[in-house]
């Protein structure tokens, strides 16, 4: 098995950290907020950077003002793609303690610019050191929800041998379970597999940090999340799982030497290594927040009206195991509008 990550030394006191575990967890909802009431203000319009860029603006604006020595590590590419939230990027006042940043402002820019459905703004922290630095290419994945033998997940089964294996530990018939996969070409023979085991398949055109998080929600439909998609969701998901439970694998996927070089830079030279979700996402501080921006299975999105608008977002925390649902109002005469 991987070596898990370990956080480094963090020079933060013990009252810092708990103080990060207890207040930054609420504090970090105002974050994804800001973000998704600067998006919703384009979905449907049709142009996805003018989307991408209002909510990134939004984000960084809000992050700035936390009392945190922030550093984003999975963001929205590298320094020479600025003014996006580029990896490396430091954030919050420099005052308390170091934390590590996965970030996504907009996850699903095409579907807010098509007014699509589970667009949504993403956050998730933890102490220094407990994310890996995953490089912006693409990743398989394959996650299910909790309740299952530690190791139950294998990246090289075969996706119809899986579906039949699952549906036995689940005490259920494949044509019982419901796997959530990307919408893409490049996923026709895993569709076919799985199909061809008898299992019923939801397809999402986009946002599949929604679609792992669904496989460990207590009411969801959805029992595995397989298929390929970005490396950087797979550590936010890898986040989420850790604090709502399951498990998750993710292995690199290169198209060219051009990612790999990229990879090397960011410290990564085993490109065949199958990453745990605790490998992508360790420590007993791991938070995660999202807010709608569309509807979706998760969440709701924004609301808009004149004179304000309503968020439904939702904060997790991996030391408790809290999950915590928030519908927020924001009276835009009271502050300058978001």
């Amino acid at each position: 098995m991987p070596t898990k990550l370990k956080p480094a030394a963090n020079s933060a006191t013990p009252d810092l950290l708990l103080s990060m575990d207890r207040n930054l967890a609420l504090e970090v909802v105002r974050v994804t907020e800001s973000a998704a009431l600067a998006a919703s203000l384009h979905v449907g319009r049709g142009d996805e950077k003018a989307a991408d860029q209002a909510a990134v603006d939004a984000m960084r604006t809000v992050l700035n003002s936390l009392s945190i020595d922030g550093r984003v590590v999975i963001g929205e590419g590298e320094r020479d793609e600025a003014p996006m939230l580029y990896i490396g990027e430091r954030v919050g006042t420099g005052h308390g303690p170091k934390i590590d940043i996965a970030l996504d402002p907009l996850e699903g820019t095409t579907i807010c610019a098509t007014g699509g459905m589970n667009s949504l703004a993403v956050i998730a922290m933890t102490e220094e050191g407990g994310f890996l630095n995953a490089p912006d290419t693409y990743m398989q994945k394959i996650a299910i929800g909790p309740g299952y033998d530690p190791d139950f997940l294998d990246m090289n089964e075969p996706a119809d041998d899986f579906v039949r294996r699952l549906a036995r530990a689940k005490g259920a018939r494949p044509e019982q379970l419901m796997i959530c996969i990307l919408d893409r070409p490049r996923h026709a023979d895993l569709i076919a597999k799985v199909r061809a085991a008898g299992a019923r398949i939801t397809l999402i055109q986009d946002g599949d940090v929604s679609g792992v998080i669904a496989t460990a929600e207590e009411h969801s439909a959805i029992d595995a999340y397989m298929g390929t998609g970005g490396a950087p969701e797979g550590v936010l998901a890898a986040a989420a799982l850790q604090c709502t439970g399951g498990q998750m694998l993710g292995r690199l996927v290169f198209r060219n030497d051009g990612e790999k070089a990229r990879a090397e830079r960011m410290g990564i030279t085993d490109f065949g290594r199958v990453y745990t979700h605790d490998d992508m996402a360790y420590g007993p501080n791991v938070m995660f927040a999202a807010t709608g921006v569309t509807d979706g299975a998760m969440l709701k999105g924004v609301r808009r009206y004149v004179g304000g608008a309503t968020t439904h977002s939702i904060i997790m925390r991996s030391k408790t195991g809290t999950i915590r649902r928030i519908e927020a109002t924001h009276n835009f005469s009271k502050k300058p509008q978001e």
